[in-house]
């Protein structure tokens, strides 16, 4: 892949990286554009293909910043009570200033 906007000494487009993870339905999951003038950062791409590998199995999310062993999000879809059921680690309810209570967290399972 060509990145139009960075050029080398002679006028021509340098490379740009790329990386794709596919999941194992062969579906693409993450794609990521590095231009020439950034340096890819592999604990980021370790830390979303763990998040990716997690979230595929349990039926959480992880939210900005989330790293290994941090607390993950309950999906808002899942009822309170079978959250209780399903996250024996206890749920806990993220007070906003809506007063929803659509924002839980439970220790990453």
């Amino acid at each position: 892949m060509l990145d139009p906007a960075e050029k080398d000494e002679k006028g021509m487009p340098v490379t740009a990286r790329v990386v794709f993870v596919f999941g194992p339905d062969k579906k693409l999951k993450l794609s990521l554009l590095y231009p020439a003038t950034t340096g890819r950062n592999f604990d980021e791409i370790l830390r979303v293909v763990i998040s990716l590998q997690l979230t595929a199995e349990k039926r959480v999310a992880t939210p900005v910043d989330w790293k290994v062993g941090d607390s993950v999000m309950v999906l808002p879809t899942i009822p309170e009570e079978e959250a209780k059921k399903l996250f024996p680690k206890g749920v806990f309810t993220k007070d906003l200033p809506s007063g929803k209570k659509y924002l839980r967290y439970t220790p990453q399972p």
